[in-house]
């Protein structure tokens, strides 16, 4: 029995496997049930007792010897196959996985598609703007508190420069070049001085709305937003407009939109059942003559939403901040609601 372990080791010190055929061909010469290894613990049992000690300490240095064997060749044949698949260039590639769009370009692709398909085109404007179409062309007086440090970033030293704190400076550029009729609206980034909160951001983003022909009415006005409403909310969608005040429209008016709750008070409109979407009014007729535009023959309306509100509503979000944190899986959310 000793010159038959010997034997075999000699055979497996010399054994090489240059291919997976070759190392299952050891496998099942040696290490299978039906093995030479195997055998040879069935002749074991047989040994005297005085040879037992000697033979079973050969016998296991056999079997760890086969072992290791074939599992160093088994590694090296399965890291070469695998650089082998890994460089063959006819394999199918990975799929790559695809992201979401943010809700606020989600949002916004949908309240510009609404308006499209009522007659605007999409106009855009520096984010980085001077006094006069940010403030002065739009009827806010020297001592308005927008003007202030408090309320608005100014770039420089230069009180003149600022970042706009609304997309109304494009309907200003808009009118100093186009004659009426003008039906437009302007999407956009916009900056406040205000603190960070689940409520509040110091950048958000706007739609606005400005039509400007003969003839325009508040009417015309109110017909355009409930379209708007019940398209983006739904046909049951309710609107709901409260005097206001803003320099660029007169009359103006606060635009509510029936909430989701549908009137039984909830987190969301804090028990009244409405929520504020939008600013709304006729043009005032100073800002079309400070345009260029005669307001004694043209007139007009405008509006403006906040995107990050309608996303509000659309989708539940309860925190304006989660908006700007490039949360992966805050974003992966929203890849059910379209591109």
């Amino acid at each position: 029995m000793l010159d038959k372990i010997n034997r075999i080791k000699e055979d497996a010190s010399r054994f090489k496997a240059a291919t997976q055929d070759e190392l299952e061909e050891f496998r099942l010469k040696y290490l299978s049930k039906k093995g030479q290894l195997n055998a040879l613990f069935d002749e074991f049992k047989t040994v005297a007792g005085e040879q037992k000690r000697e033979l079973g300490q050969k016998l296991n240095e056999l079997k760890n010897l086969l072992a290791e064997t074939f599992e160093h060749y088994r590694e090296a044949l399965d890291s070469e196959t695998e650089t082998v698949r890994d460089n063959d260039l006819t394999r199918p590639g990975e799929s790559i996985p695809m992201g979401s769009r943010h809700p606020i370009s989600i949002t916004r692709n949908e309240i510009c598609d609404i308006f499209t398909r009522l007659g605007f085109t999409i106009a855009e404007g520096p984010e980085i703007e001077d006094d006069w179409h940010v403030f002065s062309a739009l009827n806010f007086p020297k001592e308005h508190p927008a003007r202030d440090m408090q309320d608005t970033f100014f770039i420089t030293k230069n009180p003149d420069v600022v970042l706009r704190t609304h997309t109304s400076s494009v309907q200003v550029r808009i009118m100093e070049t186009t004659q009426p009729p003008i039906r437009m609206i302007m999407p956009g980034r916009v900056f406040r001085n205000e603190a960070i909160s689940a409520r509040a951001h110091c950048i958000f983003h706007q739609v606005e709305g400005l039509y400007v022909a003969e003839n325009v009415s508040f009417a015309d006005l109110k017909q355009t937003l409930l379209f708007f409403t019940k398209e983006m909310f739904g046909e049951k969608s309710r609107i709901r407009l409260r005097p206001s005040f803003f320099p660029f429209t007169e009359p103006s008016a606060e635009m509510d939109v029936s909430c989701t709750c549908e009137g039984k008070g909830c987190n969301l409109c804090k028990g009244t059942g409405w929520l504020e979407i939008m600013g709304c009014g006729m043009v005032d007729p100073n800002v079309l003559d400070n345009c260029g535009i005669d307001s004694r023959k043209y007139s007009g309306f405008a509006f403006g939403m906040g995107i990050e509100r309608i996303a509000f509503l659309k989708f539940q979000i309860k925190d304006i901040r989660m908006y700007f944190e490039n949360d992966v899986r805050f974003l992966e959310q929203f890849a059910a609601a379209g591109f």
